[in-house]
């Protein structure tokens, strides 16, 4: 197989997964001092929301107010440009993913190993959006309190 040469684009990774890859870089450096500034990740996460498109920003800012009232004792930050929320121990319980980061059809919101979501042998880790409503907004709640519980 030859080198590749300049103009030769690499085909292991879309131009988003790149994009993130640096995001999650520029994160880990700020990440040291910004640990344990809630109002530095609050920030953080905010300006990621309001650079979203529609339905993307309504949805993640309605979750970031059902993460903040359900699981106070969360720290937001960002992970890998998206919004999300971290233990104590800085690692991510629950973050949302816009349809829009990855070309995708449908926003996500999923949950990290830290998070206490197991139910038996099997379970959901990650929950496609594709709207918002009431009755998503309950499950939404449920989920965040058993996954700081």
């Amino acid at each position: 197989m030859s080198p590749k040469t300049a103009t030769q684009k690499s085909k292991m990774w879309t131009d988003e997964e790149k994009a993130a890859m640096r995001a999650r870089a520029k994160e880990l450096k700020a990440e040291a001092r910004m640990s344990k500034d809630r109002a530095a990740g609050e920030s953080a996460v905010v300006a990621e929301i309001a650079k979203m498109p529609e339905p993307d920003r309504s949805m993640a800012k309605r979750i970031h107010e059902i993460v903040k009232t359900n699981a106070p004792m969360l720290m937001p930050k960002t992970w890998y440009g998206m919004p999300a929320y971290a233990n104590a121990d800085g690692k991510v319980v629950c973050f949302f993913k816009a349809a829009s980061k990855y070309n995708m059809r449908y926003a996500s919101f999923g949950f990290q190993e830290a998070a206490k979501i197991d139910d038996g042998n099997m379970w959901a880790d990650d929950f496609a959006i594709v709207k918002l409503t009431p009755a998503e907004e309950k499950i939404i709640t449920a989920l965040v309190k058993k996954a700081v519980s």
